[in-house]
C-alpha cells in the first residue's frame, strides 16, 4: 500500500471552458495512464464519458481517476464548471485535500470561478493555480494574477513566468530553479529543452523571484532574518516554506502554460507533489452527534484507527450502482461488514474498484486516504457515513441547496411510466440537488432542479439513457408566500358529539420573520393556562399548515408565531384538539396578516464584449433586473445584477444573439423578494385556474 505522505487527493475546478478537462487529459497522458489523448472539442475526453458531456463539450458529472507521478499517488476529480452543477463541485471539495484552480489566460477570473473559489475557501482546501490557454489571443498571465488578487481576494504566489505571448508562447521560466523550459512545435509534452533565461527577461525574473522568496520565507522567521541579512536560502528551505504557506491557505503557488499544447503541465504536477497536502496534513473531519451538531471529536487520518468513510457520490452505470467513498481512517477490505450510521443498517462490501473515469480496476483492500468506489451498495446515499459496526460515528454531513425551478413531465405512453420511475429513482440517488414530486391531482411528475440546463440534461438522460419519451411542460418558478403585518388573534376549537369532547383555546401573535428564518414558534404562556405538554402539538399544527399559503397555495416562508395565552379543559383537552386549533388559527389569521407572493431572485453574472454593454444592461432592466456592479476587463465587461428567476428563462439564447455569440452568464439563487402587484395577481390567477381545472 502507498505511504500516506505519498497520497494527493486533488480536484481540478474552474469556470466553464477554462480547460479543466483538457488539463486532466494531459495529466493522465503525462503519468502514463492513457496513451492517446482525447480532446474535449472532439467529444473524446476520458473523463467526459456521458453522451451529454461529449455533445456539449462540458463536464456535468465529476469524474474520478487515479494516477502516479514521482512515486506519489494522485486521486484526481475533474469537476464541472457550469453553475447548474456546482453541487458536484461542492461535494467533491468536501472529500479532497487539495485542488488545482484552472483559469483561462484570456478570460481570467470568470463568474463561475468565483463561486468555486468561494466553495473551496469554505471547505479550506489548499490550491495551486494554473493559468491555462496562454497561447490564446488576448492571453496575459500577469493580468490574470492581478485579477486573482482583486476579484478573489486571494494571494497568488507567482512561481514561473511565460516566455513569449499569445501565439508566440513557447515556454516558461521556473523562478525557483532559475531555469527556462522551451517546448518545440511537436506538441509532445516531453519534447522540451532547458535553455538560458532570455536576456530581456532576466530583470523581471529576479524581481519576481525575490518577491516569491520573501513571501515564502514569511513562514519561517529565522530564515527570513537570514535572508534579509544577505544569506540565500536553500531551494529545499524555500520549498518547505511554500508548502507550509500553501497548506495554511496564506498563498497559492501560481503556474502558467497551455494544456492543449502540452506546455507547462509537468510543473503543475510537481507543484501538487511539492506543495499540496497529503491526507495527514489537513484538518481532520469533525464528527457529529445524531442532530448533526459537532461533538468535538474528529476522524483522524490513520490506518490504525477504526473505519470512518464518507459516501460523497452515487453513480449508476452499465456495471450497476457505484458508491464513491473517501476513506478518512482505518482500512476497508472486501467481504467485511460496515455500518451506515445514517440508516443504522449494516451492509457487506462485495466488490471494490479503483476508478479511472468509467473504467475500473478491482481491488481487495483500501486504506485511509483512498478514494474508491464500492459496487452494489443498497441503502447508501450521498453524505452518509460508513463506519465500523463496533465503533459507530457520524461524519459532518453535506448540505445541498434547495431547487428553484421545476418542470412537469409525463411519459408519452403507458409503458414509459414504469421505466421513468426506475430511472428517476437512480437519478435522485446520483444528484442530491435534483428533486422529484408527483402532483397527486394531475398525476404529473414534477422535476425540480438548479437551473434550465440542469433540468434540460435530466430530461435528455431520461430520454436517451433510459429510453423514456416525455411530454415536457413549461418551466415553473418556485414562488413562495409570506406575511407583511403582525397581529394578535385567538382561536377556540371545541367539538361535542357523544363520548369525550375536544377543546383547545389559543391566544397568539403572528408576525413576519427575518428573511431566511423559515418558521419560528415560541411560547410565553405562564400560569398553566395551556399546559406545556400541548406546546409541541400547537407548533406541529402551525408548521403543518406552512406548506400551503392563503393566496395561491405556495409554501409559506419567514413567519413567527408566539403563543401567549389560551385555555384548556381538564377532560376534553388533548394534543389532537390543540393541533386542530393551531391549524384553524393559521387558516383564520394568515389572510388577515397581509399575505404576499414572493419570488426567487437570482444573482446573475454576465460577461459581454464592450460594444454590447448597453444592450445587455437594457435587456436586464427590461427583465426587472437591479444592476449591482460593472467591472471592465481587458476583453470585455462583467455585469452583476439581481434578476427575478421568472424573467430569466431562455436568457442564454437572447444573450448570444445580442453579443454575436460571445456573451456568457452564470446565475445562482440569491434570496426571495416580494413580487410586483401585477405579477402577483397573475400568479394567483394561474394557481386558481389550475385548481379549478383539476
Amino acid at each position: 500500500m502507498t505511504e500516506l505522505s505519498h497520497y494527493r487527493n486533488i480536484g481540478i475546478f474552474a469556470h466553464v471552458d477554462a480547460g479543466k478537462t483538457t488539463t486532466t487529459e494531459r495529466i493522465l497522458k503525462l503519468t502514463g495512464k492513457i496513451h492517446k489523448t482525447g480532446e474535449v472539442h472532439d467529444g473524446a475526453a476520458t473523463t467526459d464519458f456521458m453522451t451529454q458531456e461529449q455533445e456539449r463539450g462540458i463536464t456535468i458529472q465529476s469524474a474520478a481517476t487515479t494516477c502516479f507521478w514521482r512515486d506519489h499517488r494522485f486521486n484526481i476529480i475533474d469537476t464541472p464548471g457550469h453553475v447548474d452543477f456546482t453541487v458536484e463541485v461542492y461535494r467533491s471539495l468536501k472529500v479532497l485535500d487539495g485542488g488545482v484552480g484552472v483559469f483561462c489566460g484570456s478570460g481570467g477570473v470568470e463568474p463561475q470561478s468565483e463561486t468555486n473559489w468561494r466553495y473551496a475557501n469554505e471547505s479550506e482546501v489548499a490550491r495551486v493555480i494554473f493559468v491555462n490557454k496562454l497561447d490564446r489571443m488576448g492571453a496575459d498571465f500577469l493580468r490574470v494574477v492581478k485579477q486573482v488578487k482583486d476579484v478573489l481576494g486571494a494571494n497568488p504566489l507567482v512561481m514561473c513566468l511565460p516566455i513569449g505571448v499569445e501565439e508566440n508562447f513557447v515556454g516558461l521560466v521556473d523562478l525557483l530553479e532559475r531555469k527556462a523550459y522551451v517546448w518545440d512545435e511537436s506538441g509532445l509534452p516531453e519534447n522540451y529543452e532547458v535553455v538560458e533565461i532570455p536576456a530581456d527577461m532576466t530583470d523581471k525574473v529576479e524581481e519576481y523571484r525575490e518577491q516569491m522568496i520573501e513571501t515564502a520565507l514569511e513562514q519561517d522567521d529565522d530564515l527570513l532574518m537570514a535572508y534579509m541579512e544577505g544569506e540565500e536560502p536553500s531551494i529545499e528551505d524555500v520549498k518547505r516554506c511554500i508548502r507550509k504557506g500553501t497548506i495554511a491557505l496564506d498563498f497559492f503557488p501560481t503556474y502558467c502554460g497551455s494544456a492543449f499544447k502540452n506546455k507547462g503541465v509537468q510543473m503543475v504536477l510537481d507543484a501538487v507533489v511539492d506543495y499540496l497536502p497529503c491526507p495527514t496534513d489537513v484538518k481532520p473531519q469533525p464528527l457529529t452527534d445524531e442532530d448533526g451538531k459537532e461533538n468535538g471529536e474528529f476522524a483522524t487520518v490513520s490506518t490504525d484507527a477504526s473505519l470512518k468513510a464518507l459516501a460523497f457520490k452515487i453513480m449508476d452505470d452499465r456495471f450497476g450502482a457505484l458508491t464513491f467513498v473517501r476513506i478518512y481512517s482505518g482500512v476497508l477490505e472486501k467481504g467485511t461488514t460496515i455500518l451506515n450510521s445514517y440508516t443504522g443498517k449494516t451492509e457487506r462490501i462485495g466488490r471494490m474498484v479503483e476508478m479511472h473515469a468509467d473504467d475500473r480496476n478491482e481491488i481487495d483492500r483500501a486504506q485511509a486516504g483512498d478514494i474508491i468506489a464500492i459496487v452494489g451498495m443498497k441503502n447508501v446515499q450521498t453524505g452518509h457515513t460508513l463506519c465500523d459496526p463496533k465503533h459507530p460515528v457520524t461524519l459532518e454531513p453535506m448540505i445541498f441547496p434547495e431547487p428553484v425551478i421545476s418542470i412537469a413531465v409525463k411519459p408519452k405512453d403507458k409503458g414509459g411510466s414504469e421505466k421513468m420511475g426506475i430511472a428517476i429513482g437512480k437519478m435522485i440517488a446520483e444528484d442530491p440537488s435534483f428533486r422529484v414530486e408527483t402532483d397527486e391531482d394531475s398525476g404529473e411528475t414534477i422535476l425540480k432542479g438548479m437551473g434550465e440546463l440542469h433540468l434540460d440534461i435530466k430530461v435528455d438522460i431520461l430520454n436517451r439513457t433510459y429510453g423514456v419519451d416525455l411530454i415536457v411542460g413549461q418551466p415553473q418558478v418556485a414562488y413562495r408566500e409570506t406575511i407583511t403585518t403582525a397581529l394578535e388573534d385567538s382561536y377556540t376549537h371545541k367539538k361535542q358529539s357523544g363520548g369525550s369532547g375536544q377543546f383547545g383555546k389559543i391566544d397568539y401573535r403572528i408576525k413576519p420573520g427575518e428573511p431566511g428564518t423559515g418558521f419560528i414558534f415560541s411560547s410565553k404562556v405562564v400560569g398553566g393556562n395551556v399546559p406545556k405538554e400541548f406546546f409541541p402539538a400547537i407548533e406541529k399544527g402551525f408548521k403543518g399548515m406552512m406548506d400551503q399559503g392563503p393566496l395561491a397555495g405556495y409554501p409559506v416562508l419567514d413567519v413567527e408565531v408566539e403563543l401567549y395565552d389560551g385555555g384548556f379543559h381538564a377532560v376534553d383537552s388533548s394534543a389532537v384538539a390543540f393541533e386542530i386549533a393551531a391549524k384553524g388559527a393559521f387558516r383564520q389569521s394568515m389572510p388577515k396578516a397581509g399575505p404576499q407572493i414572493i419570488e426567487p431572485i437570482m444573482k446573475v453574472d454576465v460577461y459581454t464584449p464592450e460594444d454590447h454593454v448597453g444592450d445587455v444592461i437594457g435587456d436586464l432592466n427590461r427583465r426587472r433586473g437591479m444592476i449591482k456592479d460593472q467591472e471592465p476587463g481587458v476583453t470585455g465587461v462583467r455585469i452583476k445584477a439581481d434578476v427575478p428567476l421568472s424573467e430569466m428563462f431562455g436568457y442564454i439564447g437572447h444573450l448570444r444573439t445580442m453579443t454575436s455569440g460571445r456573451g456568457q452568464f452564470s446565475m445562482e439563487f440569491a434570496h426571495y423578494l416580494p413580487c410586483p402587484q401585477n405579477i402577483a395577481t397573475e400568479v394567483i390567477a394561474e394557481a386558481k385556474a389550475l385548481k379549478e381545472a383539476k
